[in-house]
């Protein structure tokens, strides 16, 4: 009996793309046909223009493409994570939907994951992207391992495309992340992994889905799930500012006593200093503001994904 792989893929206005990474997919796995079967689970996330469509018409031509219609746009976390969950093979491959995950890396995924690692990741060297953009990329990952204090190596510039083996999806599972970060989560698990280097193509169609908040999102679920540094850091900050700031005060009512005329009290500095204070204050706050608002979403146990309809299960 043949072994199974499942590819999973979310998809947000992408009806130009699917048909091409669709085709791309089939053209790989048939490299495996004797080796393996698969499924191809592909996950409409809401989307407003023909994707749907597109995919129906995909499902009816091919078997082994499988869709699952969500209720409404479940995000850009919740939505991939939830198809990953869904695939029954003995290996899970999840690449985006725009083509910038190239499906050629399909066969060194599999060839990585027979010599017996539990995970492949894409990793990506170069992208199309601004190369400013790309250096800030690579400062917050070098960040983000400077101030994890999970125990966990985190793996730089990978985004979640890759191979999980059975074993690491069934974890997946057992957590119930509501809203985990899978590319440090599969580090934590500290299973075997293999890096597969590739150059993020553009995009062969349409606009990118990634904005500002989903980037900024990404980046504090990284920081809130493996590193309590920064609200350690907020609460020395403000022993070290409270101290200072009543040693400066101090010195101050001494010189103003001692030397009344010279030192007048004018409003400037008390002002400035009020704002400085204030400042860090919505600082510290909006850093604890983050790790509450990450408590709040493991607690409510709302489910990741509500499905519409699913097509060839």
């Amino acid at each position: 009996m043949k072994r199974k792989i499942s590819i999973v893929s979310s998809a947000l206005n992408e009806q130009d793309n699917l048909p091409l990474l669709c085709e791309a997919v089939k053209k790989e796995m048939a490299l495996w046909a004797d080796t393996y079967e698969y499924e191809q689970i592909i996950l409409d996330n809401g989307s407003t223009d023909g994707t749907l469509d597109v995919l129906r018409r995909l499902a009816a031509q091919d078997k082994h493409i499988k869709v699952i219609v969500n209720a409404r746009n479940f995000g850009h976390i919740r939505s991939p994570y939830y198809g990953m969950l869904q695939g029954t093979g003995d290996a899970v491959i999840y690449l985006a939907s725009d083509m910038q995950d190239p499906p050629e890396l399909i066969s060194r995924f599999i060839e990585y994951w027979q010599q017996g690692f539990k995970v492949v990741l894409g990793q990506k060297q170069q992208s199309v992207e601004n190369k400013l953009f790309f250096a800030v990329r690579k400062f917050y990952y070098w960040l983000l391992n400077l101030v994890n204090d999970s125990g966990a190596q985190l793996v730089a510039n990978c985004t979640g495309f890759g191979l999980f083996d059975k074993e690491v999806i069934d974890q997946m599972r057992r957590l119930q992340d509501p809203y985990p970060y899978v590319r440090g989560l599969v580090c934590e698990l500290g299973y075997a992994k293999a890096l597969v280097p590739f150059v993020q193509p553009p995009r062969k169609t349409g606009i990118t889905k990634n904005n500002f908040y989903t980037l900024y999102d990404n980046a504090m679920i990284g920081f809130t799930n493996h590193s309590k540094v920064p609200l350690r850091l907020a609460a020395l900050g403000g022993f070290v500012l409270g101290v200072t700031s009543f040693v400066l005060a101090c010195i101050y009512l001494v010189l103003k006593i001692c030397f009344w005329e010279r030192f007048p009290m004018g409003t400037a500095p008390i002002l400035l200093a009020v704002l400085f204070f204030a400042s860090v204050q919505l600082i510290f706050l909006g850093i604890l503001g983050e790790y509450i608002g990450a408590i709040l979403t493991q607690v409510l146990h709302r489910p990741l994904v509500v499905e519409k309809e699913r097509i060839n299960f």
